[in-house]
């Protein structure tokens, strides 16, 4: 398994720069989502299109695209392996699913921030660290009305969740994977505290999530 792990690692590489944001609202409203908004190819982007089902399909492939490769490897894998290396492998196929939607060799490396991707990883890998993260990111939208801070709460449960059940090493893996949310919400966080970051249901193009 640990000589195959970097094919594994390429392939979920190569899953995650799908960019479906892009072809999905290039097929259905022949206008490009690196041209609307924040430019953007991630669900909150396509939400400006004014098309919730194709907002709704993005984020469910976006999520989806780290358990293609995670649930068919960890749910048939050798029960005389401990789990938690089958969660650091899954994390780890997941890392590069992350790293391929942030930074899409299609796209010439300018993708999406990673969210919804990263929860599907965490589901499919770590289900309690997914779960918690994803009640994580409801109660914090619901309490502050700020999409990007919902996330950034979200993944800061991750790796606390993934630690106290599924141990350290794949918490250190579930670990990356937020710090790379959080870099990607750099322009956010500025805005967080600068105060002028949109709130959820305010369609406001300047504000680029």
């Amino acid at each position: 398994m640990i000589l195959i792990l970097p094919i594994f690692l390429l392939a979920g590489y190569l899953i995650g720069s799908i960019p479906f944001g892009l072809i999905l609202t290039k097929l259905f409203t022949k206008q490009d989502i690196r041209e609307i908004g924040s430019g953007n190819i991630g669900a909150t982007n396509v939400l400006r299109t004014g098309n919730k089902k194709l907002a709704i399909a993005t984020l469910l492939l976006d999520a989806g695209k780290g358990a293609v490769l995670i649930l068919p490897l960890i749910g048939n894998h050798d029960p005389a392996v401990p789990d938690f290396f089958w969660n650091m492998v899954g994390l780890s196929i997941g890392l590069g699913v992350v790293l391929g939607h942030c930074f899409p060799i299609w796209l010439k490396f300018k993708g999406g921030k990673g969210v919804a991707t990263s929860l599907g990883v965490l589901l499919a890998a770590v289900p309690y660290a997914g779960l918690a993260a994803v009640i994580a990111w409801i109660i914090a939208a619901f309490a502050f009305r700020l999409s990007s801070l919902a996330a950034l709460i979200a993944a800061l449960v991750a790796p606390i969740v993934t630690f106290f059940i599924y141990g350290q090493e794949p918490a250190a893996i579930a670990s990356l994977i937020t710090l790379l949310i959080w870099a990607r919400h750099k322009e956010n966080m500025e805005r967080i505290i600068a105060g002028t970051e949109p709130r959820i249901g305010k369609n406001k193009e300047e504000g680029k999530s």
